[in-house]
């Protein structure tokens, strides 16, 4: 199993349309499976564009993604949420979109996320932290061959932030991984392929402390 990036591109209007930026460049990329693949970037480098187009939830404006293993939404990205729906009727939802047994699915986010009864509110009256800590939980209640990991990702507070880490780098170590980060210890610790995105411009590196040397002296 793999996940391929040919030559995507990404460019967003501004000044109202009058002109666009171009955000990524030809950005070619191939992940296999179990394989841990670090991005890193400034602030602002497209980070975050390229693992919501890898996701599927944005579009390049040319190039292809081929994926033939299952990729996760962005952990602890809730803009896939219907606000307007409770939790619970989010879980029944996904559950239906990725066919896996409803029950089961909300037994597990109920024990992960420790949302208790806001699991029957509507998730627009959600903080931004409990609707990361639900997108979190349904991510590690469905298992994708690939998880898409934002640096940026708020799951609650320190001892929550370490229940995530074993549900993931330590159960799911067999996984292949995507992480996007503008710190560089998280790509040393979990790490074994190394990019970074400048420019944007993806190089790849033949290894991890290369690419940490080369973005630490940009």
């Amino acid at each position: 199993m793999k996940l391929e990036l040919h030559n995507v591109c990404k460019s967003y209007p501004i000044h109202h349309g009058r002109a666009e930026r171009q955000i990524l460049k030809d950005i070619n990329l191939r992940v296999r499976s179990g394989e841990k693949w670090g991005i890193l970037g400034r602030n602002g480098a497209g980070k975050s564009t390229l693992i919501r187009i890898i996701s599927g939830s944005d579009m390049p404006n040319s190039g292809q993604v081929i994926k033939n293993m299952s990729v996760s939404w962005p952990l602890a990205f809730g803009g896939a949420f219907q606000g307007s729906l409770t939790g619970k009727d989010n879980v029944r939802l996904i559950s239906r979109v990725y066919n896996v047994d409803y029950q089961k699915t909300l037994d597990l986010v109920e024990d992960f996320a420790e949302l208790g009864q806001y699991l029957e509110e509507p998730v627009k009256s959600y903080s931004s932290g409990m609707a990361s800590r639900l997108a979190f939980a349904i991510s590690m209640s469905i298992e994708f061959d690939c998880f898409l990991i934002d640096e940026g990702m708020s799951v609650g507070d320190h001892r929550f932030h370490q229940k995530c880490n074993v549900e993931l780098f330590e159960k799911r170590a067999d996984r292949a991984m995507i992480i996007v980060a503008h710190q560089t210890d998280l790509i040393r610790s979990h790490c074994d392929h190394a990019a970074v995105l400048e420019a944007g411009q993806l190089n790849v590196y033949e290894s991890v402390d290369e690419a940490i040397h080369v973005y630490e002296s940009l």
